[in-house]
């Protein structure tokens, strides 16, 4: 499963305000962190904040915050608000051949494997197995 750029900003900007909740960071903040645009990552973080994921405040000590749940948002949970629904993709070229279409059966297997794997991990869980790396970031 190949994720979009968006996607995977989605899942840096969740996780990184899920690690301290109480905590807020601006939109050139987290860019800089993750060396994005700015413009690219507030449509990110706009999305993030319709699904309930984060919150976003105005003014001179505005910026976002995580306001999830942590042990009950999983990584699909995010892919899902940036990544088209299974069977929505636009087909490939080649894909209507015998050969072409016993390949797509593997990667939609592929790909099935990989969302179930993205639903059964939270974002607890990825930040607590993770903690002693992440706190030398």
């Amino acid at each position: 499963m190949k994720l979009q750029t968006a996607t995977r900003l989605g899942l840096y900007a969740v996780l990184e305000l899920a690690r301290d909740p109480e905590r807020t960071l601006s939109v050139m903040e987290l860019a800089d962190r993750f060396g994005v645009s700015s413009h690219h990552l507030a449509k990110v973080l706009r999305t993030l904040s319709v699904a309930g994921l984060v919150r976003g405040d105005r003014g001179a000590a505005g910026g976002y915050r995580f306001t999830g749940n942590r042990r009950r948002t999983t990584l699909m949970d995010v892919v899902a608000l940036f990544e088209p629904a299974p069977g929505q993709r636009a087909k490939e070229p080649g894909e209507d051949t015998d050969i072409g279409a016993a390949l797509q059966r593997v990667l939609i297997e592929i790909d099935e494997i990989a969302e179930a794997t993205l639903r059964s991990i939270s974002l607890e869980t990825l930040l607590k197995s993770n903690a002693s790396f992440l706190r030398g970031l």
